[in-house]
C-alpha cells in the first residue's frame, strides 16, 4: 500500500468502535478467515489497527479496496458529519425513466470531463439509495482521499444529500447531478443536520403525519399523560385539541430527530402604529437558534403539555411543512408581519 492508502485505512479503522469492527471487516471481505480469527478485538485500538494494516499489506490491497471499506463504514453509520439537503427542480419529461446504469455513466462522464484527476466510487444500498464517494483533485494534483465528499440520492426523488463539499467543487457536482438526473437546476434545500436518517425521514415523509381534522378528535393511539381524575375530566377537551394541533404540526409517534433550527432576523423596530422607531433605515439583524437532542419532539411536547399556546406558529410548523431548518425572517415594510415574511426562506 502507498502512504495515502495507509492513511485512509488508519483513519477508518480508528473511527470504528471495537464492538462493530469484526462485523464490518467481514462485510468488507478482503481479509481471510484466518486473519479475521487472529484479530483480538479486546486489545487496544492502536494494536488492532497495526494488525489490520499488516494483513492488508500481506494481501497487497490497493487504495481501491481501502476506500471500499470506508464507504461500507459510512453507509452503516450515516448519522455523522454534517449533511446538507439540495432539491432538484425543473425535471425533464424523461427524468422518471432514468436508470442506475445511465445515471452512473452520465455522472462520471461529466466530472471526468471537467476535472482531470478525480476519483468516483458508487454503491447502491438496500434501501435503493445511491451512495457516491468523490475524492477531488484538479488538473495538476491527484485526488485527496483523506477529505472525500459523500453524496446520497434516491433515484426518482428530487432530493440530494451532500456531506463535506468545498465551495470550489460545488458547481461541478451540481452540474453532474442535474445532467445525470435530467433536471433543469438544483437549489439549496435550507436543511442541514448531523443525522442523514432524520433528514431523509423528514423530506421523504417517512414518519407518521397527522392532517387537520374537522372534528379535531384525539388520536386514539396516543398514551394519555397521568393526571388527577377531576383535572383530567375538566380539561380533557383542551388536552385533545392541544395534542391534535401538536401532531398536525410535527407528526405523530416517532418523528425525525433534528437537532437545530435557525432563524435569521432582518427586521426593524416598530411601534404600536407599525411605523419604524427611530430615524435609521438599517435593519436589526440577529440569529435565533433552537437546539435540542430531538427538536421536533421538544416542540410537540411544549404544545401538548400547554407550555406553548396554540395554534402552532407557522414559524415552527414550517420545519416539517417546508422540510427546512434555516429561515430568513425579513421586514417587507409597514403592515407586513414577520411571520408572513418568513415565506421568503
Amino acid at each position: 500500500m502507498d502512504a495515502q492508502a495507509r492513511s485512509v485505512l488508519y483513519r477508518t479503522i480508528r473511527r470504528i468502535p471495537n464492538r462493530s469492527l469484526e462485523n464490518l471487516l467481514r462485510k468488507w471481505n478482503c481479509l481471510s478467515a484466518d486473519q479475521l480469527r487472529a484479530l483480538d478485538y479486546t486489545r487496544p485500538k492502536w494494536m488492532i489497527v497495526e494488525h489490520v494494516i499488516n494483513f492488508c499489506e500481506e494481501n497487497r490491497l490497493s487504495l481501491k479496496h481501502i476506500t471500499n471499506l470506508e464507504m461500507i463504514y459510512h453507509i452503516e453509520n450515516p448519522d455523522q458529519g454534517t449533511w446538507h439537503a439540495h432539491q432538484l427542480t425543473e425535471p425533464q419529461d424523461d427524468a422518471i425513466c432514468v436508470e442506475l446504469t445511465q445515471f452512473k455513466e452520465q455522472f462520471k462522464a461529466h466530472l471526468h470531463g471537467v476535472i482531470r484527476h478525480i476519483s468516483i466510487k458508487m454503491k447502491k444500498h438496500e434501501d435503493e439509495a445511491i451512495w457516491i464517494r468523490i475524492a477531488w483533485g484538479d488538473n495538476f494534483s491527484k485526488p485527496n482521499h483523506l477529505k472525500p465528499t459523500y453524496v446520497v440520492h434516491h433515484l426518482h426523488t428530487s432530493y440530494v444529500f451532500i456531506s463535506n463539499l468545498m465551495a470550489k467543487h460545488k458547481i461541478f457536482l451540481c452540474q453532474a447531478l442535474v445532467i445525470a438526473t435530467k433536471h433543469g437546476s438544483i437549489k439549496d434545500g435550507h436543511l442541514s443536520t448531523k443525522s442523514l436518517t432524520a433528514m431523509r425521514d423528514l423530506l421523504l415523509r417517512r414518519y407518521q403525519q397527522v392532517f387537520p381534522n374537522a372534528h379535531s378528535r384525539i388520536l386514539q393511539e396516543r398514551n394519555a399523560l397521568p393526571s388527577h381524575p377531576c383535572i383530567g375530566k375538566e380539561h380533557k377537551e383542551h388536552e385533545e385539541m392541544r395534542h391534535q394541533m401538536a401532531c398536525e404540526a410535527f407528526g405523530h409517534g416517532s418523528i425525525p430527530k433534528l437537532e437545530t433550527a435557525v432563524y435569521k432576523l432582518e427586521t426593524k423596530y416598530r411601534g404600536n402604529d407599525n411605523y419604524t422607531l427611530g430615524d435609521k433605515e438599517e435593519f436589526f439583524r440577529g440569529v435565533v437558534r433552537f437546539s435540542s437532542s430531538n427538536l421536533l419532539e421538544s416542540f410537540r411536547h411544549c404544545v401538548t403539555s400547554g407550555m406553548a399556546e396554540g395554534p402552532v406558529t407557522p414559524l415552527l410548523s414550517a420545519i416539517t411543512q417546508k422540510g427546512r431548518n434555516y429561515f430568513v425572517i425579513a421586514d417587507k415594510g409597514p403592515g407586513v408581519s414577520s411571520q408572513a415574511s418568513a415565506q421568503r426562506a
